[in-house]
């Protein structure tokens, strides 16, 4: 929070409010100079004089509108400007046709852009082009035709004000990235520190009991497998910062607990690790990037059941001691999760003779769905060295939108 504070007052919007309010006074009086010294040549300086009434009091009394964004509402940048148009308007009724032909200054000078710049600083570019417009059309009218310097100082404001807004723009954008990064740097220290207390004390107690209870036997080694349980569900938070888990069940057969995380109800991308860290137990190991891994809903949702059925395999041909590992990989054209275990491999033509048997599990409930997605699945086994399953999905392609769709 203090770093938070720390970059709003280093803020690059505050220093253009305390310019834009000292612009404003000091082109007031300079308006008001320029009419002192040619007072005698206007034909009804009495309009002028009323004028510069307002213009005065109205900059002095709204120094604290423009002292920052919160105060500088619509409504007073819709006075403010229409002022500024009104003094232009004004013009030709308080000073004579030749020194406006000639090319006179208009009743508020200069301190019209300052009218122009409170837009562009508020809403940046687009607010800044409004006004910059409804500014250039009162000098025309003014001026009565386009003339060479109207033309000129039409442009120069126009671009000034686009720029200033669009800078506006791009700083506040950058201003919301830093903050955000450092929002994710406290958040990431706040857990290492976390994760290095409970490393310290509940893990490493966690961890014991479950050696203790495999060594005791019996009850105690049920206790035992329910420490090396939370073990691995504490540690997954910790490091990860996962979603909460809803729902908990256990898999007798791997000794895992099985977790079920809420999807959300949106049709946008989902974070394929939120799919994932059920999976992980015991012994399955998942290990993820840091940041998320976006896919489509369809297909985020069918390479997590891939997943799902190369475990399903590890428990039933592996044996209850095998552990496995999931490695999710977001490059950029695709993603990759590989899950590999550490059993007695398959023995060579082992698939064929499934398929040949009716038994489809690796043909259809892994290779079949990455098939349909796009995708491929690659699986390397050798004798007595474990299994490896490679499942590749590209980020984008039709067919996952379509089912997305479908769905």
């Amino acid at each position: 929070m203090a770093e938070r504070e720390r970059v709003m007052r280093m803020s690059v919007e505050q220093p253009m409010w305390r310019a834009l309010s000292g612009y404003r006074v000091l082109t007031m009086l300079y308006a008001v100079g320029l009419f002192a010294t040619a007072y005698d040549t206007f034909t009804r300086p009495w309009i002028a004089v009323a004028y510069y009434c307002v213009l005065f009091v109205w900059t002095l009394a709204t120094l604290p509108r423009v002292a920052g964004e919160a105060h500088c509402t619509k409504p007073f940048l819709a006075v403010d400007l229409t002022i500024a148009l009104t003094g232009i308007l004004l013009t030709p009724l308080a000073d004579t046709h030749a020194r406006i032909v000639s090319g006179g200054p208009t009743l508020p000078s200069i301190w019209t852009a300052g009218s122009v710049l409170a837009f562009a600083v508020k809403g940046g570019w687009r607010w800044a082009a409004f006004a910059s417009t409804a500014v250039a059309l009162a000098n025309l009218i003014e001026r009565g035709a386009p003339a060479r310097d109207t033309v000129h100082n039409v442009i120069l404001v126009w671009v000034a004000s686009i720029a200033i807004g669009y800078v506006v723009e791009v700083a506040r954008a950058s201003e919301r990235t830093l903050a955000r990064a450092l929002e994710i740097e406290a958040a990431t220290r706040e857990r290492e520190r976390l994760a290095r207390d409970i490393h310290d004390g509940v893990l490493q107690v966690l961890a014991m009991v479950q050696r203790r209870g495999v060594v005791l036997g019996g009850e105690a080694a049920e206790l035992g497998r329910m420490a090396g349980e939370q073990e691995v569900a504490l540690r997954t938070l910790v490091s990860g910062g996962l979603v909460p888990l809803s729902r908990v069940s256990r898999d007798p057969a791997l000794g895992a607990v099985v977790r079920t995380v809420e999807e959300p109800d949106d049709d946008g991308p989902l974070d394929l690790r939120l799919l994932l860290a059920p999976y992980a137990a015991a012994r399955v190991s998942l290990a993820e990037p840091g940041a998320p891994v976006p896919l489509p809903p369809a297909a985020a949702r069918e390479l997590a059941a891939a997943v799902g059925a190369a475990l399903d395999n590890v428990r039933a041909h592996a044996g209850e001691q095998a552990r496995a590992w999931i490695l999710v990989e977001d490059e950029p054209d695709s993603v990759v999760v590989t899950v590999r275990d550490d059993g007695p491999g398959i023995p060579e033509g082992r698939l064929a003779q499934a398929e040949g048997e009716g038994r489809l599990g690796v043909a259809l409930s892994i290779r079949g769905r990455l098939r349909d997605l796009g995708g491929s699945a690659e699986l390397i086994s050798v004798p007595g060295q474990g299994t490896e399953v490679e499942l590749t999905v590209p980020k984008d392609t039709e067919v996952s939108r379509g089912k997305a769709e479908q769905r």
